[in-house]
């Protein structure tokens, strides 16, 4: 069955980095569109990012533009969200989805000091 599963998430500064991964299962990874949602705490599921399937067209919600990086490795079937300058209102659980399927358990974002 599909299976989603994101790793990386954690405790960092503001003005951090981290990158998420995910690792993907069960489906042909590389013939779907990916997206990372988040939801921050008592807020609804906010997308953050797409990515095409051959990764060469990505797009991104304004509030990560310029900090956030979507990539992926087809060969590995995974995933990426490469986060810096990250700043306290990006803390959130993060989660990877097949555009308009199923989404993993997620990782949890916390950004403070």
């Amino acid at each position: 069955q599909v299976q989603l599963v994101e790793s990386g998430g954690g405790l960092v500064q503001p003005g951090g980095s981290l990158r998420l991964s995910c690792a993907a299962s069960g489906f042909t990874f590389s013939t779907y569109t990916m997206r990372w949602f988040r939801q921050a705490p008592g807020k609804g599921l906010e997308w953050v990012s797409d990515i095409k399937r051959s990764g060469g067209i990505t797009t991104y919600a304004d509030s990560v533009k310029g900090r956030f990086t979507i990539s992926r490795d087809n060969a590995k079937n995974t995933l990426y969200l490469q986060m810096n300058s990250l700043k306290p209102e990006d803390t959130a659980v993060y989660y990877c989805a097949i555009s308009g399927g199923a989404r993993g358990q997620g990782t949890q974002v916390t950004v403070s000091s």
